[in-house]
């Protein structure tokens, strides 16, 4: 399973906006003043504009290049905008979903989680982080794995969980109620520069 594994904040310095709800990727000095020589302004052009917007998403959901293009292929041939396909593909991801609900504190650490076997869809063992949830989908947690849950949600005060997703904090299951739009996603992004971008 490839997966990056090099410096975190270093993507978030790379696109100028914080790719994880952490401090250490919020914070201004972090993002703005990185290096012994501080920020240096560049003008980007249309094609950096517009790479720049497709990186932005793909350290996101920690996604590398090759999936990236499969899902891009996929919203294309999928009805309605691409953009917005596209977004509902990413934001539906199984491992994006426990972060949504504050099981995690990072994308990283919800790949973990996945990855080895402590969550069951419906049910069952489910260990791919990429993993399409779709609606109806209840999504539980392995025992060994519950503390370590709990402590997540505590370090994340006020995090609040999307309207697409009923989660039961008491009993650490999560259920997919609808497919979550454009505007549910807590992320700045013009999905269309993307599109534009791989045109």
């Amino acid at each position: 399973m490839a997966r990056y594994i090099g410096p975190k904040v270093k993507l978030s310095r790379r696109v100028g906006v914080p790719i994880a709800d952490n401090p250490k990727h919020t914070s201004k000095r972090q993002l703005v003043y990185p290096g012994m020589h501080g920020f240096r302004s560049r003008r980007l052009r249309d094609y950096g504009l517009r790479l720049n917007e497709k990186q932005k998403v793909r350290f996101h959901y920690s996604v590398l290049e090759r999936q990236f293009r499969r899902y891009i292929d996929k919203a294309g041939r999928a009805k309605g905008n691409t953009g917005e396909v596209l977004l509902r593909e990413l934001e539906t991801r199984l491992d994006n979903v426990l972060r949504r609900c504050g099981l995690a504190r990072t994308i990283w650490a919800a790949r973990q989680i996945v990855a080895h076997g402590h969550v069951k869809v419906n049910g069952r063992k489910t260990d791919r982080p990429s993993y399409a949830c779709e609606i109806g989908d209840v999504i539980t947690l392995k025992d060994k794995i519950q503390k370590l849950a709990k402590e997540n949600m505590e370090s994340l005060p006020g995090h609040e969980v999307p309207q697409w997703i009923d989660f039961n904090p008491g009993e650490l299951t999560a259920k997919i109620l609808a497919l979550p739009t454009s505007d549910q996603i807590p992320f700045d992004v013009n999905p269309n520069l993307i599109i534009e971008f791989y045109r």
